[in-house]
């Protein structure tokens, strides 16, 4: 009984001491319920947490190996404006579900995407396209119809074995489509393309399909004898909703194409796209952000160290079946101005000084 009450007094004095903890200090008039309290950390933690998130803009990118999640880490290399912009790119499943990503996924400002598939989205969100636009066409991802040499046309592929590389790749989700579209109905395969060209080189497969940029390791570099190939590919009125001409040639695979020659295809145009947020909006003036800060600084992304396919980026091309980023179209326009004024300035003098000689001409003949 005795050890009970020891117990009973003993936890008395243990919830009056937590309770002289809690009360406030009557020198300072702040709690004292833990050193951090006392010493504001959570406070700093709250400023700090909305100073990050008020200024960051996250970038879906890709899988860790393909060339999208490279251009998403460099872009957020060249507009990352510390305090003010925080670019953060994201590994992803690949730019075949970044659409969804950039619809539906938490802390998802951007997205890096292939142009066509925005058609797989229409049939469950019909209004996909306006609220998704584009910023910047990034780069063309060539169709590349590889073939063995007894396969002479895109129709000979008809019930054949073809392989369309594994899922999430571009590939894997544009090669099916395209075939759909000019109606040639194939025995699809997704496997990884190097185990896919050995097994065609045993006979077992007719054709794989890349879709990525030229050009290729596997067919720059591979050794291809006695008529493998590429097939051309029509730019049909089918393909025109989503997808731009293209060619392959000597250049590009000199072992398979021969010089002056040229392989018509189509290209899936890869580019960086942005939710349409409201206009005012906080994520709205974000995005606002980081287009300007990577069209000032798109220069950066020239130098060594970045990918090549930057020197081929045009600012200003245009995306098929999608609109453009009202800030991007902004910016574009006041550059177009910024020109036109520079062009007259510069056509002032010129005309001025013409002017000028012409009546030293006029004034030397009547002497």
């Amino acid at each position: 009984m005795k050890l009970f009450s020891a117990g009973i007094l003993a936890l008395a004095i243990g919830v009056t001491a937590l309770q002289a903890m809690a009360a406030p200090d009557s020198a300072n008039g702040r709690s004292k319920t833990s050193a951090e309290q006392r010493s504001g950390a959570p406070a700093k933690d709250k400023q700090v947490r909305e100073k990050l998130n008020a200024g960051s803009v996250g970038i879906a990118g890709g899988l860790l190996e393909g060339a999208p999640i490279r251009f998403a880490t460099e872009i957020a290399r060249v507009a990352d404006d510390g305090d003010n912009l925080h670019v953060l790119p994201i590994v992803t499943r690949g730019p075949t579900e970044n659409v969804e990503d950039l619809l539906y996924l938490r802390g998802v400002d951007a997205a890096i995407i292939n142009a066509d598939v925005l058609d797989e989205f229409k049939k469950v969100v019909p209004n996909v396209q306006q609220r998704v636009s584009y910023i910047l066409n990034l780069f063309p991802s060539e169709l590349h119809v590889f073939v063995r040499p007894e396969i002479k046309t895109l129709q000979d592929l008809a019930g054949k074995r073809v392989n369309f590389n594994t899922a999430g790749t571009a590939a894997a989700y544009s090669g099916p489509l395209i075939f759909e579209r000019l109606k040639i109905n194939v025995d699809k395969l997704f496997i990884p393309h190097p185990t896919a060209l050995e097994q065609m080189r045993k006979g077992d497969i007719a054709a794989v399909v890349f879709i990525t940029s030229k050009p290729v390791d596997a067919f720059a570099r591979g050794k291809w004898d006695g008529g493998y190939k590429f097939l051309p590919v029509p730019y049909a009125h089918e393909l025109e909703e989503y997808y731009l001409p293209a060619v392959l040639d000597a250049q590009d695979y000199p072992q398979l194409i021969a010089p002056g020659q040229q392989i018509q295809t189509i290209s899936v145009p890869t580019v960086l796209a942005a939710y349409n947020f409201s206009p005012g909006t906080d994520r709205h003036q974000r995005l606002a952000r980081l287009t300007t800060l990577l069209f000032d600084r798109v220069e950066k992304l020239h130098a060594p160290g970045f990918h090549p396919k930057w020197k081929e980026v045009n600012l200003s091309a245009t995306v098929p079946g999608l609109t453009r980023f009202a800030p991007a179209q902004a910016w574009l326009d006041r550059a177009a101005r910024a020109r036109t004024v520079t062009s007259e300035s510069q056509a002032k003098p010129a005309a001025a000084g013409n002017v000028t000689s012409a009546r030293s001409q006029t004034g030397r003949s009547s002497q």
